[in-house]
């Protein structure tokens, strides 16, 4: 199209100079102007570059084209009755948030076109000079290709939070298979430790789930529960490397070999310690024959400076081994043992883990020792234990 238009009262003019054709953009473009020597002029210079047009008399025609209409660009002037320029590049942007929109604002009114583009405009044109289709054609191509780029950066965005979530599963599952293989590690350590010590069979799980029992009760140590657990489970590692004749002796023990028996709490330590997902269980194991008098061993330490789950574990420890029977003793009821830890309060047992023990009703020790006995009459305790209190934990946490 060769043909000239003479400028107009709103400034357009066609140019005279042949367009090449051979560009590559494709787009279909609203023209918004209350004007409709403005929207003819504007219609016939994009006509010129061959890009089709729709046309809009008001910002509110403007949206109901939108609607019905596959638009790819809004040329549209800010100066109009009803709903202004501004008004409609606020709707447009909500609605159709990836669409070109150049706004056509007058020489007088350079920053409010300047405002449209910090307000979601792609760029703008000036009237009443000289516009050209190449000027026009220029605006378009610029804003598509930020439109374009914008796109392939959250493209991209959703790419990574799509890898990231895949990687994230993988890495949950990861966890999964190594949680389950500690467990299982458990499991074989704590046969072990009931192997090797058949006279106390079941010791381990029993103290395990008293010990669970009183610190639940306690509350507020919902963080430490598994190490709780896993400690007061392992508690007794270290008797691995104490020879038969002592570990299985029926009879009390001389001071020679009690000095030999109370060293299974820092062989115990020294195998745990190095193990990453032992190492604060490693503590308990450690302490577990700590006295708040300060009179237990390895090291006489008192109240205040034995963990928490040592603490708790001293309690359940006790409990269990004066109702278990012992091929030197009949186990005691569990009244007496209850009335043997209330004494020992402050002294060698916490005050406060005492009073939460002696708040617990018997029938939970009860139960806790029938299900304990029938499940040992079967078989050793298993890593299913470990994996319920993880579950617990998690449910609770």
């Amino acid at each position: 199209m060769t043909g000239a238009y003479k400028a107009t009262s709103a400034g357009w003019l066609l140019a005279t100079e042949a367009i090449p054709l051979g560009h590559s953009l494709s787009l279909r473009v609203l023209i918004v102007d209350d004007e409709a020597s403005v929207r003819k002029v504007m219609a016939a210079v994009l006509a010129q570059i061959g890009l089709p047009c729709e046309t809009a008399a008001s910002g509110d025609e403007a949206l109901r084209v939108l609607e019905t209409n596959r638009i790819d660009a809004v040329i549209s002037d800010l100066q109009m009755p009803g709903m202004s320029g501004m008004e409609l590049l606020a709707k447009v942007r909500q609605i159709y948030p990836r669409m070109v929109f150049l706004v056509v604002t007058g020489v007088d009114d350079i920053r409010v076109g300047i405002e449209a583009m910090r307000q979601g405009a792609d760029d703008y044109l000036v009237k009443p000079l000289q516009v050209d289709a190449n000027i026009v054609l220029a605006s378009l191509t610029r804003a598509l290709h930020v439109k374009r780029l914008e796109q392939e950066v959250e493209n991209y965005r959703h790419h990574l939070e799509e890898i990231v979530a895949e990687q994230t599963q993988q890495l949950r599952e990861a966890l999964r298979q190594i949680e389950r293989s500690y467990d299982h590690t458990l499991e074989v350590l704590g046969a072990a430790i009931d192997l090797r010590d058949s006279p106390t069979a079941g010791h381990s799980r029993r103290v395990f789930l008293y010990s669970i029992e009183i610190a639940k009760a306690m509350g507020g140590l919902e963080s430490q529960m598994r190490n709780i657990a896993m400690g007061a489970w392992l508690h007794d590692i270290g008797k691995l490397a104490i020879p038969d004749a002592i570990l299985l002796k029926p009879g009390p023990l001389t001071d020679e070999e009690r000095a030999i028996m109370q060293r299974h709490a820092q062989i115990g330590y020294d195998l745990v310690k190095g193990i990453p997902f032992l190492a604060d269980a490693a503590e308990i194991i450690f302490a577990h024959h700590e006295r708040c008098d300060g009179s237990g061993y390895p090291r006489g330490l008192k109240a205040g400076e034995i963990p928490a789950g040592a603490s708790i574990f001293a309690v359940a420890d006790t409990f269990d081994a004066m109702t278990s029977a012992r091929p030197y003793r009949r186990a005691l009821p569990f009244q007496a043992s209850r009335e043997v830890i209330e004494r020992g309060a402050g002294k060698q047992y916490d005050s406060q883990v005492a009073k939460v023990f002696l708040s617990i009703p018997g029938e939970t020790w009860e139960v806790i020792r029938r299900e304990t006995a029938a499940i040992q009459a079967h078989a050793f305790a298993t890593a299913s234990d470990i994996q319920a209190l993880s579950t617990l934990v998690k449910s609770e946490g």
